[in-house]
């Protein structure tokens, strides 16, 4: 048994419950430890906001001439919703950059190097990029009142809508703490995640209605998980007819599946990842 045998072996518990204590408390350490790199760089933090905050004005006062109205509701109350679940998704690819980062300088192996919960560097960061998400769309739900946005549903209702795009992008996440893992250095982990992010993103119901595309863009564009999770955000929100009786358990739902099956495969890649 080597000494690196004993490091990587969890203290001693006495009870389940101690040991689910002990990897909760690794979680939130981890989790603490990349809220507070945000904080010491603070221009990342501000290029974050300012980015959804450009895509916001773009779409209002540049596209939404062209657009007009969805139906009987207001091409910005139409837009918002869809760029608060743009910006979530966008948002995951931090993950998979950090989590690079880390790899790259020798971090992860480090912390393999310590008594702590295996699943503790993923659930950290994946926990703290919900956190920056918490933020940015406080700071975008200004912006979109400022420019017009009036959900119409109540607050209740509208925080419910927030709920479900934050569960969606900790299920993201975690598919992209995959690409992370997967990427020699930060650049081809940003290269890698944007091709998969952009069809998602762009070919959804996010900005326009599906009925406006190609006929042979319309079945995937309504029915891609971005597209149900922004179709249950916008119904919660401003009250947008549903696609199913239940739209907002329906994307809950499918985050559900995304998590399931992408959580095991990035612990795995993470133990295999050195």
């Amino acid at each position: 048994m080597t000494t690196l045998d004993v490091l990587e072996r969890p203290p001693p518990v006495t009870s389940p419950g101690s040991n689910l204590g002990w990897a909760v408390q690794n979680v939130a350490t981890i989790t603490w430890r990349n809220l507070m790199a945000m904080v010491r760089i603070p221009e990342m933090l501000f290029f974050s906001t300012l980015q959804p905050i450009m895509f916001v004005l773009l779409f209002r006062y540049v596209f939404a001439g062209s657009i007009g109205h969805v139906g009987p509701y207001s091409y910005v109350n139409y837009l918002m919703p869809g760029i608060f679940v743009q910006t979530v998704c966008f948002g995951a690819v931090s993950t998979a950059i950090g989590l690079a980062d880390d790899l790259q300088k020798g971090l992860i192996e480090r912390f393999r190097a310590l008594p702590m919960s295996r699943t503790a560097v993923l659930a950290g960061r994946t926990m703290s990029d919900v956190c920056r998400n918490v933020f940015v769309i406080f700071v975008m739900t200004v912006v979109g009142i400022a420019v017009g946005f009036r959900p119409s549903q109540g607050v209740v209702s509208y925080l419910v809508g927030c709920v479900v795009m934050l569960v969606f992008a900790f299920a993201l996440s975690w598919g992209f703490a995959y690409v992370g893992l997967a990427a020699p250095n930060t650049e081809t982990a940003q290269v890698m995640a944007f091709p998969i992010l952009f069809p998602l993103t762009f070919a959804s119901s996010c900005f326009v209605s599906p009925a406006r595309m190609p006929s042979w863009l319309q079945g995937f564009a309504t029915y891609q998980p971005v597209s149900q999770v922004a179709n249950a955000t916008r119904h919660l929100m401003i009250g947008f007819p549903a696609l199913h009786a239940h739209q907002g358990l329906w994307a809950i739902g499918m985050s559900v599946v995304i998590l399931a099956s992408m959580a095991p495969l990035s612990i795995r890649k993470f133990r295999n990842a050195l």
